[in-house]
């Protein structure tokens, strides 16, 4: 933890794991609500503006459309709303996303009969069917900020006042390189292979290349074999290939958390596997040496308070480097979670995206792949993209490799439907073989780039003294904002996010990575330098109205609470004239 130290104090207004479930559902409501509130003030602006199209016809059929859309989108929040009064959460009984064969949504159509007209009622049974609508209301709920940003993102030169998006982790720091080198002539290769339908598993010169590739970056100590590589289109079709060919429906997984929200999303929307999390803290103990520390002992107490309530763990879900904390795993970190899973013959599903992202030169990044003897080999499978190390996400570019045939081949039949191109292969076929471009040109302005974005923006968050995890790795910061939070709850956490989107900044709240206490937020710094620089002082901007708020909140209070004892002559006169010197401050 910096700025000065890794022990952090405990969280403010800390509750037990029902309080923390009734947080969630508060949550919950109050998020559907404002999405509500907001579609309503769109719906009713749309409204009184249809007259001022100039051709009526054109004008009628649009609006006709759009209306249609907002009062799908109302029936869709307003169901929602009446889900969270109902004694059973729509994604399953778990309160988390992905709850297997018990995650059936509550909707029934009588139930909604008393709440919705009949019409309503008709349009929410019959348009999609339960899993239909928890897809649709997962989707809404997870993509609602982001299709804000969409529609009103920053640009240096056409939008200066838009939103900037520090909350997904793209790194576009080198995209001058990437692009000079994607525009090659060797790039450009157009072939009666590339243009008919490839292997599911991925053209063979991609895989060849992807097991060399590993080979040498991931200092294999034998040449990977190509036979155990597929290619899918994204690491998270990676991911749900796997969950859906090791679990079965109503299955699990254990999955540290804080953790990257998407696996969650992946999960309940093909699989329907659970997530089991491993809940992490933030103080620092004997027992934890530093903030959110996974270790064996909580890994075995999660799967003994898994068996105890009859779930069947399959695997063990690992980000290395971690996303969102940063942390690199050493290797005999690494060796001890294997032999755990070892133990209860567990699969282990270890995510490396990262992997070439660590840019401090005093940490040693090591793949899994890099063992001499693994305990289980036949149960771990490794997923590496170029996404993140390479900036180009929009390539739709994931591999998957492990020792197990039958995994292999039963993960290759999803490329029927996850595929890449036959031209994206020929182009990161190439890329990949660019040894001497990579190792001379591209990583080392990578990291130096990615060290000057950090070092700008940790320096930012010293001034304005919030603590942070200074890990040296990946594209992200995970910062500390609970003393902005009064009280320190998932609400206000949510709150001050809406604070910050209102002032064109968009961050990931750490409730979004299943993180048990509020006030943590993930940071992106992988932007070019004047947007960052725009990004923190937007970011400076709202946590000063932030405190601006809460101190004429506590002034208020304070003037209340002496006006109260100077009319009843109350003895707590003093503490009130004290509260108030407090608020007013020195």
């Amino acid at each position: 933890m910096s700025h000065q130290s890794e022990t952090l104090p405990k969280p403010h207004g800390q509750v037990g794991s029902q309080g923390l479930r009734n947080q969630s559902s508060h949550t919950q409501l109050m998020e559907v609500m404002l999405r509500l509130q907001q579609t309503m003030e769109d719906y009713i602006t749309q409204r009184k503006t249809q007259h001022l199209q100039l051709d009526p016809g054109l004008g009628e059929q649009r609006h006709s459309q759009a209306a249609s859309e907002q009062e799908a989108t109302l029936i869709r929040l307003m169901c929602q709303v009446v889900n969270l009064f109902q004694p059973c959460p729509p994604l399953g009984s778990s309160g988390h996303v992905g709850g297997g064969q018990q995650a059936q949504s509550s909707r029934q159509p009588d139930q909604l009969g008393h709440h919705l007209s009949d019409l309503q009622a008709t349009a929410v049974s019959y348009d999609l069917s339960n899993r239909g609508s928890d897809i649709s209301a997962l989707y809404h709920s997870s993509f609602q900020d982001y299709k804000t940003y969409k529609g009103d993102k920053y640009h240096e030169d056409k939008n200066p006042l838009g939103v900037i998006n520090l909350a997904v982790s793209e790194n576009k720091l080198c995209i001058d390189l990437m692009t000079e080198r994607l525009s090659r002539s060797d790039m450009n290769c157009i072939e009666d292979a590339l243009l008919q339908y490839a292997d599911c598993r991925g053209h063979p010169f991609l895989r060849e290349e992807v097991a060399r590739f590993l080979t040498y970056y991931c200092k294999a100590p034998a040449q990977l074999d190509p036979e155990n590589v597929v290619v899918l289109n994204g690491c998270c079709s990676v991911f749900l290939a796997l969950a859906m060919v090791l679990c079965d429906a109503g299955e699990a997984l254990l999955i540290p958390t804080p953790v990257y929200g998407g696996f969650a999303f992946t999960s309940h929307l093909y699989a329907k596997v659970e997530l089991i999390y491993v809940h992490l803290d933030s103080e620092v103990t004997d027992a934890n040496t530093r903030p959110f520390q996974l270790t064996v002992g909580k890994l075995e107490q999660t799967m003994l308070e898994a068996r105890l309530k009859g779930k069947h763990v399959r695997g063990l879900l690992l980000i290395n480097p971690q996303n969102p904390l940063g942390d690199v795993y050493p290797e005999e970190a690494l060796k001890e979670y294997l032999e755990f899973a070892k133990r209860y013959n567990l699969h282990v599903i270890i995510d490396e995206i990262y992997m070439l992202s660590v840019f401090d030169e005093s940490i040693t990044f090591h793949s899994v792949l890099s063992m001499e003897s693994l305990p289980d080999p036949q149960r771990i499978h490794v997923i590496w993209g170029t996404s993140k190390d390479f900036g180009i996400s929009g390539f739709r570019f994931g591999a998957l490799y492990t020792q197990n045939k039958e995994v292999a081949a039963a993960v290759s039949s999803f490329g029927y439907v996850h595929s890449i191109s036959g031209i994206a292969q020929h182009k990161l076929c190439r890329l990949l073989q660019d040894r001497e471009w990579i190792d001379k040109v591209y990583l080392p302005t990578n990291h130096s780039r990615l060290q000057a974005a950090h070092k700008y923006v940790t320096n930012n968050l010293k001034a304005l003294k919030i603590p942070f995890l200074n890990r040296g790795s990946g594209l992200y910061i995970w910062i500390n904002l609970k003393k902005y939070l009064d009280p320190c709850t998932f609400e206000q956490e949510l709150l001050l996010h809406r604070r910050f989107l209102e002032n064109k900044l968009l961050l990931a709240r750490g409730k979004s990575y299943m993180c048990t206490e509020p006030g943590w937020f993930r940071l992106i710094f992988s932007d070019k330098p004047l947007c960052l620089k725009l990004a923190m002082h937007r970011f400076s901007q709202t946590l000063g109205e932030q405190k601006q708020d809460w101190t004429e909140k506590q002034l208020e209070d304070a003037l209340r609470e002496q006006t109260v004892c100077l009319l009843t002559g109350s003895s707590s006169q003093s503490h009130a004239q004290e509260s108030l010197a407090s608020a007013s401050g020195p």
